[in-house]
């Protein structure tokens, strides 16, 4: 089978140091995605939050992030990929610094909000510079990593969110988990300023204000009842907002198909493997991040573990997906099309699995197990999917196509942790009936990628 590529716009100027730059950006960017999930418990009963305010503070972040993941990426082509990136990871970091001083709920909301901004403007470059400065095997190699750094960001985030609040730093109980990024921004800056090239797309697209003025108050008008609805007893203005979202989304496709620079260009999603690619991905990270919150939920809440404890039994399953990102490449080239054929239907069995150890109460290892093969399968899949719907990508939409992949990872989240979090928060019963009832939905979702992944193949 023949592929084409884009030709690396860089390479004669990638720093040895350059991935290792970029992988750090996206691992603190995840990092604060699930760091949350376990941190939750303590902020709840510090800032007197309730279970909607909780979630708000969980999927603030990924809204914005999600929302404005394309006009960051276009501006990364437009200005300068170290430019934008450099002004993100100012935002991002500022914001942490706002997030571990915030009063209350509202205050702590809000930074989440700035920070899920300043994520938006620096992760897409993450992907930009890997399109554009590698070609081939290496990067093929180098989205291997990307894949494990994902798995690694977000489990890292349950168990060093465990880790800092379980050591109560200074008194500062959950605070550490947002300060942490401080250092850490500060020598990323420095950096990225040496090893980053200074460039971008020269025929990168123009922003889509109108588009995006639209997208944003939609996703608001789908999470924001769906977070929320659970505690206040599905109030009428939450179904008003979910009708509301309908009529938005139908707007926004009718404005995109007229716009001079839309978010999603149409002949970006006539590439071969790039819409197949997008649904595949937001599938998945949907039950994903459903996943990961709703499992921490069960572990603390139904279990009565420690925000340490929640987080150590994510470590086997995030070992796994990571090894597997990283050597699916040894595996025979012929059946690299096939791999999201079979991986998907392995992390479904393996969620259905779960689902059987939370209805039985099964000892900490059979879940632990469990997990692993869940994660296994995903593990097969991603980095192929992800490599299949970026192939094609010709250089002067690689922005775009970065974009794309990256709002499908992250909306994919924000659904996951809106949908499953507020299924498990609903269902009627003790904690084992809510955790197996979602864990059999999440599996479901999983097996439904299998039907976007078999498009990729051809």
């Amino acid at each position: 089978m023949t592929t084409t590529t884009a030709a690396p716009a860089t390479a004669r100027r990638a720093h040895p140091l350059l991935l290792t730059a970029l992988l750090t950006a996206q691992f603190m960017a995840l990092l604060d995605t699930s760091v949350v999930n376990v941190a939750g418990p303590t902020i709840r009963t510090d800032l007197d939050t309730g279970g909607a305010g909780l979630q708000l503070v969980v999927s603030g972040y990924t809204i914005v992030y999600a929302m404005l993941i394309v006009t960051g990426s276009r501006l990364g082509g437009r200005h300068g990929f170290r430019r934008i990136f450099g002004v993100g990871l100012v935002v991002f970091t500022a914001a942490s610094l706002a997030c571990g001083l915030a009063w209350d709920e509202t205050s702590l909301i809000a930074a989440r909000a700035v920070q899920g901004g300043g994520a938006a403007l620096m992760v897409p470059q993450v992907l930009n510079l890997i399109q554009a400065t590698y070609a081939g095997a290496d990067r093929a190699r180098a989205m291997g990593r990307y894949a494990a750094t994902i798995a690694g960001g977000m489990v890292a985030g349950q168990v060093l969110g465990g880790l800092l609040v379980s050591a109560d730093l200074f008194g500062l109980s959950w605070r550490p988990v947002f300060l942490i990024n401080l250092p850490v921004g500060i020598v990323l800056y420095v950096l990225a300023r040496r090893v980053l090239p200074d460039g971008g797309v020269p025929s990168a697209r123009g922003l889509d204000l109108p588009g995006l003025a639209l997208l944003a108050p939609a996703l608001l008008a789908l999470v924001v009842p769906l977070v929320m609805g659970h505690e206040l007893d599905w109030p009428t203005w939450g179904w008003v907002s979910l009708a509301g979202c309908v009529v938005l989304f139908v707007l926004f496709g009718f404005v995109e198909r007229r716009a001079s620079h839309p978010l999603i260009p149409a002949a970006l999603l006539r590439v071969p493997g790039v819409l197949p690619g997008a649904v595949t991905l937001l599938l998945a990270m949907t039950a994903f991040g459903g996943l990961m919150f709703s499992t921490a939920l069960y572990v603390q809440g139904g279990l009565g573990y420690s925000a340490l404890e929640a987080g150590l039994t994510f470590i086997p399953a995030s070992l796994v997906f990571a090894t597997v990102s990283l050597r699916w490449q040894v595996l025979p080239a012929a059946w690299h099309p096939r791999l999201p054929m079979i991986g998907m239907p392995i992390g479904a069995l393996g969620f259905a699995a779960n689902a059987w150890t939370f209805r039985t109460g099964q000892p900490l290892p059979v879940l632990l197990a469990t997990m692993a093969a869940g994660s296994f399968g995903l593990g097969v899949a991603y980095s192929p999917v992800m490599t299949l719907a970026l192939r094609r990508v010709p250089l002067p939409q690689v922005s775009d196509a970065s974009g794309l992949m990256v709002t499908m990872i992250q909306l994919g989240q924000v659904l996951g942790v809106a949908v499953f979090g507020t299924l498990y928060l609903s269902v009627g019963g003790d904690f084992h009936h809510a955790g197996e009832v979602t864990a059999l939905w999440i599996a479901a979702t999983v097996l439904l990628t299998t039907v976007p992944a078999a498009r990729l193949r051809r």
